[in-house]
């Protein structure tokens, strides 16, 4: 079950008064909080969920450093990370999108700048779109493992 279909199953029991106002923000907060756990379950199992997406997010926004070793390995490597741990740790998500708005971001700043090394703009301007391109996944890859959420700079917002 998604987090949306979990929302509008509590919604539907708010509305039919099964579950108070109070009842419904708590388990909403729960269920954005990240995955419920098991009946029962205590509290370390939620803080091991928060350490497994930290370290997961983290790996997702230094695995765009890959695209330095293997052809086209900073573009699939973050989709297949994203793809595979979100279902799993739903705090992954918001991780998955910064880092794909940035690498499509970089991929059209990169076709501009060597469309304007035909007057020589473009020379310096790939360099520091290199430089950013090094940078920026580290910068996020410590701000996950923080537990932030670091929107790269001059990234163009494709997914929200």
């Amino acid at each position: 079950m998604t987090i949306a279909d979990e929302i509008e199953r509590l919604n539907r029991l708010k509305e039919a008064g099964a579950i108070t106002d109070e009842e419904f923000t708590q388990a909403k907060q729960r269920v954005l909080g990240g995955r419920l756990p098991p009946e029962g379950a205590s509290a370390p199992l939620r803080g091991d969920m928060e350490r497994q997406t930290r370290e997961w997010a983290m790996f997702l926004h230094l695995s765009q450093l890959l695209g330095f070793l293997v052809p086209l390995g900073g573009l699939i490597a973050p989709i297949l990370i994203w793809q595979i741990k979100k279902p799993e740790l739903p705090g992954l998500d918001a991780h998955g999108k910064v880092v794909l708005n940035w690498v499509l971001s970089v991929l059209i700043y990169c076709l501009v700048a060597a469309l304007l090394t035909v007057i020589l703009i473009g020379v310096p301007l790939l360099i520091a779109l290199l430089v950013l391109a090094i940078v920026f996944p580290i910068i996020g890859g410590v701000k996950a493992n923080d537990g932030e959420l670091w929107r790269y700079p001059l990234s163009i917002p494709f997914l929200r």
